[in-house]
């Protein structure tokens, strides 16, 4: 069985078929989901949604690209929003200077606000970097008391080492199953195994042979074989490793 650790099912791209597609999620070996909120509305989804399935908890945030939407009141309700008690993290945070959809001095300073919520509230962080990386490195070594993911890695294996040395994780998307991926495969071969996630970032970034179809946690067989081919492991020991990692970082406890 499966945990995607990175999920957006509150997408308008899954309007007309996220409850057949959450329906079907135990049928295809996916146990758990975590609905990552990006926004006010999303992260007010996530939680919503992380209420209506069991099997769904949620992340609460505000992606850099949504920065310049938040205000002083935006905090205290991310806040209310990370008292449910399936809130298991804060994020997606972090900067993006790749499309600069928000002033970069407010994606450092919301940044900032999301990881001093998660010291408050004392939940680990989903981290989103995009040309971005001396900044974001900046940033977070002022907050080692965390824990954290970056999700959705690509970075090289010299910057993978300074985020694994902080006691932090890396997270794994369809991108490992592309041609371009050398990067992602050389980090994945090197580090500790109790250090990565799987996650699908659906609906974005469909794995091969799916790329270019709308993305589900269904297709995390194909990241996981792709990570077992490349670790010397088999697919279900990846589901499982990444499983526990998963409830691990999130502190979920699952009752047999």
């Amino acid at each position: 069985m499966y945990f995607d650790t990175h999920a957006h099912y509150d997408d308008k791209q899954f309007n007309d078929v996220r409850d057949e597609l959450l329906g079907s999620m135990n049928d295809g070996g996916v146990s758990l989901i975590l609905n990552v909120g990006s926004s006010m509305r999303s992260s007010r989804s996530s939680a919503m949604y992380a209420d209506e399935y069991p099997f769904v908890y949620a992340s609460i945030g505000v992606h850099p690209h949504a920065a310049k939407t938040m205000t002083d009141e935006s905090v205290l309700e991310l806040e209310a929003l990370l008292s449910n008690p399936k809130a298991m993290a804060v994020g997606e945070i972090g900067l993006d200077y790749y499309y600069d959809y928000s002033p970069r001095d407010i994606q450092k300073s919301r940044f900032r606000e999301q990881l001093e919520l998660a010291r408050k509230v004392k939940k680990p962080v989903i981290i989103h970097e995009r040309e971005a990386l001396r900044d974001t490195l900046d940033i977070i070594e002022d907050y080692r008391d965390l824990t954290g993911v970056f999700h959705c890695f690509s970075e090289s294996w010299e910057t993978a080492k300074i985020i694994l040395d902080m006691g932090w994780y890396l997270s794994f998307t369809g991108v490992v199953t592309y041609k371009n991926a050398r990067r992602a495969l050389e980090v994945l071969e090197k580090m500790p195994g109790d250090r990565m996630m799987l996650e699908t970032d659906c609906p974005y970034m469909s794995p091969e042979p799916l790329r270019g179809r709308l993305n589900s946690s269904l297709n995390l067989p194909y990241i996981a074989a792709k990570i077992a081919e490349t670790r010397g492991m088999t697919t279900e020991d990846v589901a499982a490793l990444t499983m526990e990692n998963g409830l691990r970082f999130f502190g979920i406890q699952i009752l047999n």
